[in-house]
Formats: C-alpha cells, sequence, structure tokens
C-alpha cells in the first residue's frame, strides 16, 4: 500500500499514483541540494577563518545548531502542515539569508540570520527525509519491487550526490580565493554572490517537485486549531521516545552529529591548517566530499534489509575507530611528504565513516517508522543537530585529544546499543509481526 506522507497517521487507504515519476523527483531533490549546500557548506567551513572578530563566525555557527535543535521539535509539524515540498522550499530560504548576510558579517546580521536558519534547517531536513522516504515506498509499490531495496538505493544516491557539495563548493572556493592577501575582501564578496546565485537556482528546482499525494498539500483539515495539533505532537513525540527502537538509535544519531561536527571544528583546525595552511583546508575538505559521496553511493546500493544495515554500520565504525585511535596513540604532525599525506588519508577515512551513518541512518528510520516519517526525521535533525551544537560552544576550552576520547566513548555506547536493537530487539518485533 502506498504511504501518504503527508497524513501518515490518519490516512492509510489512498489509492496509489503510479502516474507519479519518483525517481524523477530523486534527481530533482539531488540536484536542488547539491545547489544549495554546496554553497552553504564552503561557507560553514571558511567562517572560522573569515569572520575571526570577537569569534563571530564560530558563536554563530553554535547558535544556528542551537536553534536547529530548538526547532527540530515543532518541525514535523510544520512538514505536515505545509506539506514536505513547500516545506522543502520554505527551508531553503534561511540558507539564502545566511549567505546574505556574510556579505555584511556583523553581529546585527549573523545572528538573526542564524537563528532563522535553525528554524529552516530543521524544517528542510524533516521534509527531506520524508519526502524521499515517501518517494521510495511509492516507487516500490507501484512497481512491485523490495521496499528495503529501494530505500536504500535512494538514500544511496541522495546523500552520495549530497556529500559531492564537499568537493565542489570548496573546488570553486580554492579556485576564487587563491589570489586572496590577507585582509581583502574582494574576493570573498564575489564568492558569496556566486553562492547565492547557486542556491537561488536549487529554490527555483525544488518548485519542479511533485506533491506526494493526490490532494492539495498542508490543507487537511482548516478545523484543526494550532494548539490542538502541538497537543498532538507531544504526544506522538512522546509515544515515540517510549519505542525501545528510537531510543535505541539515538546514540548513534548524537554520534552521527558530533563526528560531523568534528571534520567541521576539530579536523581541519588541529588535523590540516598545521600541515597544510589555511588554503590546505579547501583540498582537505574536497577529498573528504569525494570520499564520502563515493561510500554513500555504494551502501545505499548493498542496502537492502535490517542485515544488510547492521553489516554497513559496523564497517563504518570500524573505520572510524581504527582513525580515533590512530589520533589518540599515534598521530603526529609531520613533515614532507607523510605531512601532506596524513591529513587526506584521514579525511578519506572519516568520509567513508560519514557516508555510512547518513545513508544507513535514513535508511534504517525509513524501515522501521514508516508510519510516523515527520516524527522520527524530526528525532534524528533534533540529536544530530544537538551534538554538533554542543562542539561548536566547547570547541575553543577543550583538546583536540579529549575531543578524541569522547567521540571514541559515544561511538562504542552507540554502536553497542544500535547493535543490540539488531540483534535483539527487532527479532522480536518482527516475530510479534508473523
Amino acid at each position: 500500500m502506498a504511504t501518504d506522507e503527508e497524513t501518515p497517521l490518519l490516512v492509510e487507504n489512498l489509492p496509489s499514483t503510479p502516474t507519479l515519476n519518483h525517481k524523477r523527483d530523486v534527481h530533482i531533490l539531488c540536484w536542488a541540494f547539491l545547489l544549495i549546500f554546496l554553497a552553504y557548506g564552503a561557507a560553514q567551513n571558511l567562517e572560522s577563518t573569515i569572520n575571526t572578530e570577537g569569534d563571530l563566525g564560530t558563536i554563530s555557527l553554535g547558535i544556528l545548531y542551537s536553534s536547529f535543535t530548538f526547532f527540530s521539535v515543532l518541525a514535523s509539524l510544520v512538514v505536515r502542515k505545509l506539506g514536505s515540498k513547500n516545506a522543502l522550499i520554505l527551508g531553503t530560504t534561511g540558507y539564502w539569508l545566511f549567505i546574505a548576510a556574510n556579505l555584511k558579517p556583523t553581529w546585527y546580521t549573523m545572528v538573526p540570520a542564524s537563528l532563522y536558519l535553525g528554524f529552516a534547517a530543521s524544517i528542510i531536513w524533516v521534509a527531506q527525509g520524508t519526502y524521499l522516504t515517501s518517494a521510495a515506498h511509492s516507487h516500490a509499490n507501484d512497481y512491485n519491487l523490495h521496499e528495503g531495496t529501494v530505500i536504500g538505493k535512494f538514500n544511496g544516491e541522495f546523500w552520495g550526490m549530497f556529500a559531492s557539495h564537499q568537493l565542489v563548493g570548496n573546488l570553486i572556493t580554492l579556485a576564487m580565493l587563491r589570489d586572496e592577501k590577507g585582509g581583502s575582501t574582494s574576493g570573498t564578496t564575489l564568492l558569496f554572490v556566486v553562492f547565492l546565485c547557486s542556491m537561488t537556482l536549487g529554490t527555483v528546482l525544488m518548485c519542479f517537485l511533485s506533491k506526494r499525494n493526490g490532494k492539495e498539500e498542508g490543507l487537511q483539515d482548516s478545523r484543526v486549531t494550532f494548539s490542538s495539533s502541538v497537543v498532538s505532537l507531544l504526544k506522538a513525540m512522546l509515544n515515540l521516545l517510549l519505542d525501545i527502537r528510537i531510543l535505541l538509535i539515538i546514540p548513534l544519531i548524537a554520534y552521527s552529529g558530533l563526528q560531523q561536527a568534528f571534520v567541521w571544528a576539530e579536523y581541519t583546525k588541529h588535523i590540516v591548517k598545521p600541515t597544510l595552511g589555511e588554503r590546505g583546508v579547501g583540498g582537505a575538505m574536497a577529498v573528504y566530499g569525494v570520499f564520502d559521496a563515493i561510500c554513500s553511493l555504494a551502501a545505499g546500493r548493498l542496502t537492502f534489509s535490517l542485515s544488510s544495515i547492521t553489516i554497513i554500520v559496523s564497517g563504518g565504525a570500524l573505520i572510524q575507530i581504527i582513525v580515533l585511535l590512530w589520533l589518540l596513540l599515534g598521530y603526529s604532525v609531520a613533515g614532507g611528504v607523510l605531512g601532506t599525506i596524513y591529513p587526506l588519508l584521514i579525511g578519506a577515512l572519516w568520509g567513508i565513516g560519514d557516508g555510512v551513518l547518513n545513508t544507513q541512518l535514513s535508511a534504517l528510520i525509513g524501515i522501521l517508522f514508516k508510519h510516523d516519517l515527520e516524527g522520527a526525521f524530526a528525532q534524528l535533525k533534533l540529536w544530530q543537530s544537538a551534538s554538533i551544537a554542543v562542539v561548536f560552544f566547547i570547541s575553543s576550552s577543550i583538546s583536540l585529544q579529549t575531543m578524541v576520547i569522547t567521540l571514541l566513548a559515544a561511538l562504542c555506547i552507540s554502536v553497542a546499543g544500535f547493535l543490540f536493537l539488531t540483534l535483539k530487539v527487532e527479532k522480536a518485533f518482527s516475530f510479534r509481526a508473523s
């Protein structure tokens, strides 16, 4: 039965709509996110180096992800009311405003833009997970395909394309800033204008997405008041948090945010910059993005069930454990060829781990919580953004060694919970369903 992704808890008997071209919608979604995030991702990487007065760049990112965390609680309600397509379009406005604020970076422009982007980001990411998973469910139903395989392929394609934004965005940054010196801002201004054009094109592409049901989205019942909707949302979130499955996934979700923030806040500052310099940050992040994209595509293709997700996540976790132990026990800043190879190798291995977590967490949620996609993906972004915000706020006051130990402990705990879920709890759920 096709999943009505706009009201999954209320309507389950709508007919499938085979006239929708689900693959076309996934392609459009991929290209739109690439155009938007090649700009935002590169800008985020530059924040700590171009907006240094009063640590404006880093603090703005901390505010952004704190806002992201707060609004993730309400994001599923907004997505249900607007519909996932409209929510995707609304979400792009926050990224556009943030890039525009960087043309005149002050506390009066960056802080409001960061607060609004937190709201917009919570909306766009819940809508993305809902839209993509709904398209996968519908495609599997229309063509009588294995649901888990389609979810894996669609997520692999999306996250592979998305991860390439690090490559494209950083190459653009390198090309446009290669002759910049010290305090010159002309090249930076032109770069952000180019980024605004890219984001505008991505927003236009969003408008060509199909709506995921046969009626006008966001207008399910005008008689339902906002207050009753909020009460219903809070009850649904509480019920979801009482589900042992989401409780066992939350530590892995939080770790996925920690390891992303580690790249942005620690890897570039403590591993890349000392050996490759500031200009090497773009190249290292490009390598990270390439391996992230390749691994996302490969992991998506190999995903077909809970057992395959377990194997892939375990492999990605093992790679990141090896890197963390290397940084903790044996890594030191080297000169010459090794000084160039080591940071790039770490970036490549970390990109593989990130590609695994992005694709497999989305696929896992799509398989286990298909009757409450908005709520489940809101939980995903809530815990991810909270852990990212924590890293940005504490990164300046703790050492690299402390951060590595924290990541290692968090990874071990999260993998243990995930394996318990896949080996014990989900087996019980499957037996009960049969």
